[in-house]
């Protein structure tokens, strides 16, 4: 009888173990969370289910009640006032637009003469700001400057609000249209300071006519074993002359020249180098004294100027020692 009744109480303590450890665990933890730093949330449980995938690999719970997600704000329409050493170009350049993009939504007929102290527009894109006329439609519009009409009904809603709304008089902007090109440059407003022949630039060379210096400015270096041509310092965005005519041979960018242009005529080539502005497409034809490119600080440079170089059949030559006093 004494058996059974020891082993009854063995039996009660066994199983009463679980119950006392679990509280003792839950005695424990509210202690340690009392406890816990100043600053420390507790975290929702994530519902496995409605995670969602994130750039980088990273993952995060779906909101249960999901929200449109804010779009990044457009590029606004800017103005711009026109200083005395602006240019077309240059301030189209700033602003990373072409220079018929800025001339066009400001009607400017004459882009070579600038008037200081105007305020202009600067569009939020490479485009069209245009102002509808009576007879436009969205689809007259869009064949006007070769786009799709959607572009024309997005970019609408974009900038201005209602892709609906489309009246004469409202200004629209026509993203990437095609733009009328700008006018030649007239030739130089300055005097020539020095010509020579072509001829005297060496025994070999086999051009005909006259080289022009290319810009009244500052000689500020020279030729020499480490340095392919001659700096001729000048304010920025001076234009640039062609010394001689022919055609556009190179336009673009290099490493250490930035924006550069070249002019070939026969076997003598002549090239400008920082420019802030070319003017013409490789294959154009220009004329002696003709403005190709403007003064500029692109690539390495430490001020405003033209690197200019000379060659005849691809060899380096001197610009200045063929130049008469």
């Amino acid at each position: 009888m004494l058996f059974i009744v020891v082993n009854l109480l063995v039996a009660t303590v066994v199983m009463s173990l679980p119950f006392i450890a679990g509280n003792a665990s839950r005695s424990a933890a509210q202690t340690l969370g009392a406890s816990a730093p100043i600053g420390l949330t507790s975290l929702a449980p994530v519902d496995g289910m409605r995670a969602v995938p994130q750039a980088r690999g990273r993952t995060i719970a779906a909101l249960r009640d999901p929200v449109t997600a804010t779009a990044e704000a457009a590029r606004p329409i800017r103005e711009y006032t026109l200083s005395a050493k602006d240019t077309l170009w240059t301030i189209a350049n700033y602003y990373g637009l072409s220079a018929e993009a800025v001339a066009f939504a400001n009607s400017i007929s004459d882009p070579y003469h600038l008037q200081a102290g105007r305020k202009i527009v600067i569009p939020p894109l490479e485009g069209a700001l245009y102002t509808v006329a009576e007879s436009d439609t969205v689809e007259s519009v869009a064949a006007r400057f070769k786009v799709d009409p959607t572009v024309i009904k997005d970019d609408n809603r974009l900038y201005f609000g209602d892709s609906e709304h489309f009246a004469p008089g409202q200004v629209i902007f026509v993203e990437n249209a095609a733009l009328p090109t700008l006018p030649a440059p007239p030739g130089p407003t300055y005097t020539l300071a020095v010509i020579a022949r072509a001829a005297a630039l060496a025994p070999s060379a086999q051009t005909t006519g006259y080289l022009a210096w290319p810009v009244n400015g500052v000689i500020t270096q020279y030729m020499w074993a480490g340095h392919t041509g001659v700096d001729i310092a000048a304010p920025y965005g001076t234009g640039l002359a062609a010394s001689m005519s022919g055609v556009i041979s190179e336009n673009g960018w290099v490493a250490v020249g930035g924006l550069h242009i070249c002019v070939r005529s026969g076997n003598l080539e002549e090239c400008y180098y920082h420019l802030s502005a070319a003017y013409y497409s490789v294959g154009t034809a220009v004329t002696a004294g003709q403005i190709v490119a403007a003064i500029g600080l692109t690539g390495v440079t430490t001020g405003p100027h033209v690197h200019w170089e000379t060659k005849i059949n691809g060899q380096f030559v001197n610009p200045l020692t063929t130049l008469q006093p």
